[in-house]
């Protein structure tokens, strides 16, 4: 038994969730002797991304092939050595996540467990869903009540982008997002959780996050994501004094080493972790151990394709230091057509137990050459 090809395949899709834009994945497609299919997934965000990702995928299939797919640690480590000359993070850490995600969904295959087996089973009996989607319309009360919608019998609590495509302008004025959010509050009611997600184009100094998270406090913030970006620790520091709010970055980390970084700062109290771009389960694994050694929460990020989903379903089901799993509020191809009827879909607000061998999901091999980058077809 032995894998026998490494194929990198980047996509593109239009992403409504993303006011209709075109992102980009690098998926990944391992096989064995024996004919079975193992899929991962980067998730490159651009063009040129995908595409360095893909060059370094066929230039580590010879580290891969000829490999039992059941050593995966070891697999990984030998990966990792390799990559220390150019740095073992950024689109090295995209190649690494992609394989590894790969070739966990082969072993549960192989062994005829779930995902979520080969990571011990489950450490809770309930995992809730959060929609977590970004607000683009200019009205306030259009939001308000299309999220409303989002959580209304479908989920626990709700995440909202800031600063993101389309016409919201949110995360640029004091007042006007203070009214957001208590719009927003109205409409899921007193009870559902309500986090904020800072943008990259939202660039607040620590006052006016000292301030705009205070004003956010009196409509009952349960977090608040990346308010003085990805690296900014002495910021947090004087943030986390001033407030009471939880805070959670993370996901804009490369590799164990820097996610443990962010955990033993101190200053972050949800560390969000991609299977897709942070090397993989197998680094979200050692990351997450440390994370609960610190009383750190983690949270899966999985705003991609069903590939990643499946991975952060399992890993979230199986961590105790993981609490939720967030959700697309909306349809899309990489998720919904994708994986088709297979793919793993909250009910009710929860989440099911990922019970299927591997990842438990059947890619649509005809929707990803429709979406592959470069095809007319995938880029409408």
């Amino acid at each position: 038994m032995s894998v026998v090809s490494v194929e990198a395949i980047p996509v593109a899709y239009p992403e409504p969730n993303d006011d209709n834009s075109e992102r980009h994945l690098c998926l990944v497609r391992v096989r064995d002797d024996e004919g079975r299919v193992g899929w991962g997934e980067a998730v490159t965000m651009w063009p040129e991304a995908s595409q360095a990702t893909a060059a370094l995928v066929a230039a580590l299939e010879p580290l891969v092939a000829g490999r039992d797919p059941l050593h995966t640690e070891r697999i990984w480590q030998d990966l990792r050595d390799h990559m220390w000359w150019y740095g073992g993070a950024g689109i090295a850490s995209f190649a690494l996540s992609a394989i590894d995600l790969a070739l966990w969904d082969l072993k549960g295959q192989v062994l005829e467990r779930s995902l979520l087996d080969l990571l011990g089973g489950p450490a809770r009996d309930r995992l809730p869903v959060v929609a977590s989607g970004h607000a683009t319309s200019p009205s306030i009360a259009v939001l308000a009540e299309e999220i409303g919608g989002w959580v209304e019998g479908k989920a626990q609590g709700v995440k909202i982008g800031f600063g993101k495509r389309g016409d919201a302008n949110l995360g640029f004025d004091h007042d006007r997002d203070v009214a957001f959010v208590a719009a927003v509050r109205e409409a899921i009611g007193p009870d559902a959780w309500l986090m904020i997600d800072l943008g990259v184009r939202n660039r607040w100094t620590v006052a006016e996050a000292v301030e705009r998270t205070r004003a956010f406090e009196e409509h009952g913030l349960h977090w608040i994501e990346e308010p003085l970006g990805a690296d900014d620790p002495e910021g947090y520091v004087t943030l986390r004094a001033k407030t009471s709010t939880l805070i959670a970055y993370g996901e804009r980390e490369w590799s164990v080493r820097g996610l443990e970084r962010v955990i033993r700062s101190g200053t972050c109290d949800v560390v969000g972790i991609d299977p897709g771009r942070a090397e993989g389960i197998t680094g979200f694994l050692r990351a997450a151990r440390i994370a609960e050694a610190q009383r750190v929460t983690t949270n899966a990020h999985s705003w991609s394709s069903a590939i990643v989903l499946a991975a952060s379903l399992a890993v979230s089901w199986a961590l105790p230091s993981c609490r939720l799993l967030e959700s697309k509020p909306l349809e899309n191809p990489m998720q919904h057509e994708l994986a088709g009827a297979s793919g793993w879909k909250p009910s009710g607000g929860w989440w099911p137990v990922p019970d299927r061998p591997g990842l438990g999901i059947e890619v649509d091999e005809d929707v990803v050459e429709r979406f592959r980058l470069g095809r007319a077809e995938g880029r409408r």
